[in-house]
């Protein structure tokens, strides 16, 4: 999935013989064969790109080291629905629960031709059950959106389409873990290669998120993919675009009507393409956890919701607000809003409470506005009190204060005390984990792409 995101967005960067040439390798499919009675067309472009959890060609090491064992289930591992706007300067990525309730219309078994009626089962299981055909079927009945092309990558693409970028950067508020993957990251900025970074996508075990939370960190990984890509230089270099495109086409498969001219097309009306020029959103959630007999806990949508989302998308409207440039901001696990703080000055310096209230307010958190002169006033070190209780909302406050001092004081509720000291420099800017936009819950890709 990375892999087409690069060659679509690169591919106005080469000469025509060359992306013709590249085209060659991609494994042709016919996922619309015999369909009949499909949506309307929609202004713009959709596309359905599909990740598969086929491992064949990855190696012992690599499956023991990136915990990439057992036998596949030969079913979707992530489906998200893009559309490129009419005029080529917006990607719209919406991800598709892979625990979705789904209503799979009739069909015929793919290997032995048998009619089977229509049913319901999750989402994921309509590609074992009927392979790219069937899973092309069900999003078009579920979404109303008829979909003009259809991308599918494997594992092994993946991780040999982040090895060849050089790796890509994710940053993290808080520590990741998860057994079943192996993911074990601190809280911070990291490059990940290609495993790793299937790790992180792969990850649903981290908190009680689950598969909700996948998606919001699939989504913050393509964002950060299309920053570096973009600002990398690999799209204006000829040389390392097609090493990125060659690495990535020996497990590609598309289909029959997405070819060189297509890509040349996209490619060259998408130059300008940056993070900001492409949102994120999940479909709206009706019940996460709506048990069905024979298939388990499903995942519905919200019905009223998701039809307005896909309609906008139909009708080529953006998902997110327009939001002005901004500086550079650290991600935290707390919203600033919700952070109540208390500013002393422990220095001689006059006004450098005043200062640091102001400065702190600036960025979002909600000071008292009325600075005290702290106990200490040759205090070195710019220190930061918090009770235990509110440690989250403490380490958001210490991000926003480089060089400052945590120091924790069990019952002081919950408003954090700043002890100005005479190393302050600066505070810096903060944003919560999980800007809030508009109302599909859009973000843009530099809202969440590391700064």
């Amino acid at each position: 999935m990375t892999g087409l995101s690069v060659l679509v967005l690169g591919a106005g960067g080469v000469g025509h013989a060359v992306v013709s040439g590249l085209d060659t390798g991609i494994d042709r499919i016919d996922p619309f064969k015999d369909m009949k009675n499909r949506p309307s067309p929609s202004v713009g472009t959709n596309l359905l790109l599909v990740g598969t959890d086929g491992r064949d060609r990855i190696t012992p090491e690599e499956k023991r080291k990136y915990r990439l064992g057992g036998a596949p289930c030969h079913c979707t591992d992530t489906v998200m629905l893009v559309h490129l706007s009419a005029d080529k300067k917006r990607a719209s990525v919406v991800s598709l629960p892979r625990d979705s309730y789904a209503d799979v219309p009739g069909h015929r078994d793919p290997g032995t031709g048998a009619a089977r009626p229509a049913r319901p089962m999750k989402l994921n299981a309509a590609y074992a059950e009927g392979g790219p055909n069937l899973t092309v079927r069900t999003v078009e009945n579920m979404t109303d959106i008829k979909i003009d092309h259809y991308l599918e990558v494997d594992f092994t693409s993946f991780m040999r389409t982040v090895d060849s970028l050089g790796g890509v950067k994710i940053c993290t508020p808080r520590p990741l873990k998860d057994a079943y993957t192996g993911l074990d990251l601190a809280a911070g900025p990291h490059e990940l290669n290609g495993g790793q970074a299937l790790q992180y996508v792969r990850s649903r075990h981290i908190d009680g998120a689950a598969d909700l939370g996948r998606m919001q960190r699939q989504q913050r990984f393509l964002a950060s993919l299309i920053k570096q890509a973009t600002s990398g230089g690999v799209l204006l270099n000829p040389v390392k675009l097609q090493d990125v495109v060659s690495t990535v086409l020996g497990s590609v498969r598309a289909d029959n009507g997405f070819g060189a001219e297509q890509m040349l097309e996209l490619g060259r009306a998408m130059r300008g393409f940056s993070p900001a020029s492409s949102e994120f959103t999940s479909v709206p959630m009706g019940n996460v956890s709506h048990p069905v007999k024979g298939i388990g806990s499903t995942v519905t949508w919200d019905p009223v919701k998701s039809r307005k989302l896909f309609r906008a998308l139909r009708e080529d409207q953006p998902l997110a607000p327009a939001h002005a440039a901004r500086p550079e901001a650290l991600t935290v696990d707390v919203d600033p809003k919700s952070v109540r703080v208390q500013v002393y000055n422990g220095t001689p310096k006059d006004g450098l409470g005043q200062t640091v209230d102001e400065a702190l307010r600036a960025t979002g958190f909600d000071t008292t506005r009325a600075p005290l002169s702290g106990d200490a006033h040759d205090l070195e070190h710019t220190l930061v009190s918090y009770d235990p209780r509110w440690d989250q909302s403490a380490r958001a406050l210490a991000l926003a204060l480089p060089g400052s001092r945590l120091h924790a004081v069990k019952g002081q509720g919950p408003t954090m005390r700043v002890m100005a000291g005479t190393d302050f420099d600066e505070v810096r800017r903060v944003r919560a984990e999980e800007p809030q936009s508009g109302p599909y819950d859009a973000v843009t890709g530099d809202q969440v792409a590391c700064p």
